[in-house]
């Protein structure tokens, strides 16, 4: 496959056994097409007239565990309960429960059951049945005394199944409900099946601090109420606070943060302290503020899609940018796209009417760029804020492999059944790398992992080996170190750089320089060159993964336990680690193998797959990383992917182009060219690119 990219994709595998073809994507933007697809699964290019994201007071906050959907309570009615008291629960879709969502009563009795409780007690009674609901609260004592005795559980983790419950927001209501009631007990979705397990996390945890402390630690965290805080009891113990600290950030810090404070009134000789838990602010304070507090603060949202040809997006948000007077953090996404083709993305930019952005239309054309659907909303975007992208390709000059004398039409057709049916491996694609020759992104993630600031920079203005205005002034800037006059050389247009070197003039091209340099661009680009080192490891890790076992799902594994789970990122009590009796009685498939993405807060497979990867941080030099980097505000949590992914909604159509005009009639049919048009929709973090690779059987 010919692409205008030169990566480093050479060792990567395949999961299909066809021959595969040969054949020239990209040959111009216009072969490309990319539309994003909202989270309301339209396609942002479609005209609309209502803002979009119409239950943005409703999303949930940005974080690592999966997305949830809020419901509206009220409208939904039960023999028993209140109306009012069932309004204050808040439930996940089924297709991902997460364990730690819902919400609590702040009045707590003495005997540790709150009011709301209560009305949960009442709803399980009116969602399940007198034996199913006896079975439940058996099967928890059960728990409970197992756990009190000091018991081991031995063999797989004990569950119970609710059944099949058909009605989507009664298995949501269920799935907070049983999680408020019994904190101690996870609920998973399978399907439309409920399956209850013990939180073995929540027995971990009663080993530091009291059951009833961790009672009410669990609530908090499946209340997730906003601004809301939870304090253990008072402890003098400097080693335990500590073993307390980490536990909590561990398990839950992609979530929560702790802080230690003295314990008021206490006394100078022997103070106690106290460990405070709140939630981590994931946005803006105004984002759940109602119209008129963002009216009041004068805090303005216009919202639009992009439509760009040929453009880094990152070139297209700084000539935005420059031309509505604002900076390039003011601009929000779902995603990033590709360059080398025509993209439709939607975007949100604050502190710019939408008169003012109607009024560059003529202006931003000249950049090979459209704005439309442009009309004012109460919020910004966020990263993975979409469903998925829709590509029209065209894939010019198709050939046989080398060898291979198999009829052309049939080896494509058999390709593309073959990955339609069994998928492709999940890899990230080149656009996740950059385009550089010399240098790719993760290599500047690198050197920011490891808080190499002045070597990131260096690698960030590298010059490839082009003789042109761009590459002289990075070429004169390693020569010299001298910011203003690489400024003179720089063009206007490359808005990182000249940002870059801007701040490097004011401050020095120094350790401390360096950061503060770092800190011109926004947060979103910051992490996105330590995105690309972790997702570099995880390419590689696949590739490993695959040829050390191949398609089997072996002991130490991980696997998503959420099969309807489209999204990166699985809460910890998703992923599961195979046992070696499930291995024997293959329990699981290869569609549900996840691997981590490098990060802080997730935990590697128990086999040979395990070992790389620390094999692989000690290459890097971060056997001692925490996937932080408090300088530039920095944190990577870190995620679970599936290895394996399969395109949806496919279709395709074999097109014949004539040399010289010669038409299909005449005596030279066999000079005709065989070109081939692919629709499909993949998943949010999916690289068409990769997918036509598995069905190419080609790298490129």
């Amino acid at each position: 496959m010919e692409e205008d990219t030169d990566f480093r994709i050479s060792s990567l595998c395949f999961i299909t056994d066809h021959v595969g073809f040969h054949g020239t994507i990209k040959s111009s933007p216009g072969d490309f097409v990319v539309i994003e697809i909202d989270e309301q699964g339209q396609l942002v290019n479609k005209a609309t007239d209502e803002p979009i994201y119409k239950i943005s007071k409703v999303l949930p906050e940005p974080n690592n565990f999966a997305k949830k959907t809020k419901l509206d309570l009220q409208n939904l009615s039960f023999e028993e309960g209140s109306s009012q008291e069932v309004s204050t629960l808040v439930g996940c879709s089924d297709d991902d429960q997460n364990p730690q969502s819902g919400s609590e009563k702040e009045d707590i009795i003495n005997d540790g059951t709150s009011k709301g409780e209560e009305e949960k007690v009442d709803i399980l009674d009116s969602l399940l049945d007198e034996k199913t609901n006896e079975l439940l609260n058996q099967f928890a004592c059960d728990i409970k005394e197992k756990w009190n005795c000091k018991t081991e559980l031995i063999g797989p983790s004990p569950e119970f199944s609710l059944g099949t419950i058909l009605d989507k927001n009664q298995r949501a209501i269920l799935h907070s409900a049983i999680r408020q009631k019994f904190p101690f007990l996870i609920t998973v979705g399978k399907n439309s099946e409920i399956v209850v397990k013990p939180n073995l996390e929540y027995k971990e945890l009663c080993q530091l601090v009291s059951e009833e402390e961790t009672f009410d630690f669990f609530k908090y965290l499946d209340a997730k109420k906003e601004n809301s805080k939870f304090t253990f009891k008072p402890d003098a113990d400097k080693d335990h606070r500590k073993a307390v600290h980490h536990f909590v950030n561990k398990k839950f810090g992609n979530l929560v943060e702790t802080k230690s404070f003295p314990e008021p009134n206490y006394n100078d000789g022997n103070p106690n302290i106290v460990i405070t838990v709140r939630f981590r602010e994931k946005a803006p304070k105004h984002r759940k503020r109602s119209l008129l507090a963002c009216q009041e603060r004068k805090v303005i949202y216009t919202a639009f899609t992009l439509r760009k040809e040929n453009l880094e997006m990152f070139e297209a948000i700084g000539f935005l940018a420059i031309k509505l007077g604002v900076i390039p953090s003011d601009f929000s996404y779902a995603g990033l796209k590709d360059k080398k083709a025509i993209t439709y993305q939607a975007m949100v930019v604050r502190k710019v009417t939408p008169e003012r952005l109607k009024n560059t239309e003529k202006e931003i054309e000249k950049k090979r760029m459209n704005v439309f659907n442009i009309r004012s909303v109460n919020d910004s975007l966020r990263l993975g804020q979409l469903k998925g992208n829709h590509f029209d390709i065209i894939i010019r000059n198709l050939k046989n492999q080398v060898n291979d004398s198999a009829n052309l039409r049939e080896r494509i057709l058999e390709a593309i059944e073959n990955v339609k049916n069994k998928g492709f491996v999940n890899y990230y694609g080149p656009q996740r790398f950059g385009m550089g020759r010399k240098v790719h992104t993760d290599q500047i993630g690198l050197a920011l992992l490891k808080s190499e600031m002045v070597k990131a920079v260096k690698l960030f203005l590298t010059p490839e080996d082009l003789d042109d205005p761009v590459n002289r002034a990075k070429k004169y800037f390693l020569q010299t170190e001298d910011a203003k006059g690489t400024l003179s050389l720089m063009p206007e247009f490359k808005v990182r750089e000249r940002a870059l070197l801007e701040s490097l003039h004011r401050f020095g091209m120094t350790e401390e320089g360096c950061v503060r340099a770092w800190f011109s661009f926004p947060h979103s680009m910051r992490i996105f060159y330590v995105h690309a080192y972790s997702s570099k490891i995880w390419n590689e890790a696949v590739s490993y993964r695959l040829t050390t076992y191949g398609p089997r799902v072996v002991e130490g594994d991980l696997v998503c336990l959420d099969e309807d789970g489209d999204d990166e990122h699985f809460p910890s009590s998703k992923v599961h680690l195979v046992t070696e009796e499930e291995e024997s009685a293959n329990t699981y498939a290869i569609h549900q193998v996840v691997l981590p993405v490098l990060g802080y807060n997730i935990q590697y497979p128990k086999n040979k797959v395990g070992c790389w990867y620390q094999e692989i941080l000690s290459r890097d030099g971060l056997q001692t990383c925490r996937f932080k980097v408090p300088t530039l505000k920095l944190n990577v949590p870190g995620c679970y992917r599936k290895i394996l992914k399969q395109p949806h909604n496919v279709s395709y159509q074999l097109i014949e182009e004539h040399a010289n005009d010669v038409t299909a009639e005449g005596p030279h049919i066999d000079e005709a060219i065989l070109s081939l048009l692919i629709s499909f929709n993949l998943d949010a973090s999916c690289y068409a690119t990769v997918c036509l690779r598995e069905i190419m059987k080609h790298d490129f």
